[in-house]
């Protein structure tokens, strides 16, 4: 009986076959967007669906622009949820995201390398987990990694 053997070629073929799932650095941000949003059916929108988390921005009473990433709408903390740097706003959002959570993002059509960033990051996170989902599969099945390690003969 011949061995069955594990190998990347296979992972990624099946990854695509039974998963619908493909490696990061083949896809677009929308395929990214898309599939995370099915697997882990969060909504981010730039409407106003009483959303469970927001991130959206505000003027501050001497003219200063400031990000603000908060689940109370009405009373956001200044300590907590108040970002005077674009770049720290969106640090919560992956959680929020895989979390299955609705969120309000005000400047979701505009793309911003942050957030594309989180999409990123959080699609290659799914996709190592299907991956790994996989190979368990494919080891439970018989499936062997071939062994790496270089053999030698005593003479």
């Amino acid at each position: 009986m011949s061995k069955k053997l594990l190998t990347d070629d296979l992972i990624l073929a099946k990854m695509s076959e039974d998963y619908g799932c493909l490696a990061p650095e083949d896809v677009d941000f929308d395929y990214k967007l898309q599939s995370i949003k099915d697997h882990y059916e969060f909504s981010i929108s730039e409407d106003w669906k009483n959303p469970d988390f927001m991130f959206y921005t505000e003027t501050t009473a001497d003219g200063y622009e400031v990000w603000i990433a908060t689940d109370d709408e009405r009373s956001p903390s200044i300590n907590d949820d108040v970002y005077y740097y674009e770049s720290d706003w969106l640090e919560k959002m992956q959680d929020y995201l895989t979390d299955g959570c609705t969120i309000y993002y005000q400047d979701f059509a505009d793309r911003s390398y942050e957030f594309e960033e989180i999409i990123d990051n959080v699609y290659v996170e799914y996709y190592n987990d299907k991956k790994q989902e996989l190979e368990d599969k494919l080891i439970d099945d018989g499936y062997e990694r071939e062994s790496t390690e270089a053999t030698t003969e005593m003479v």
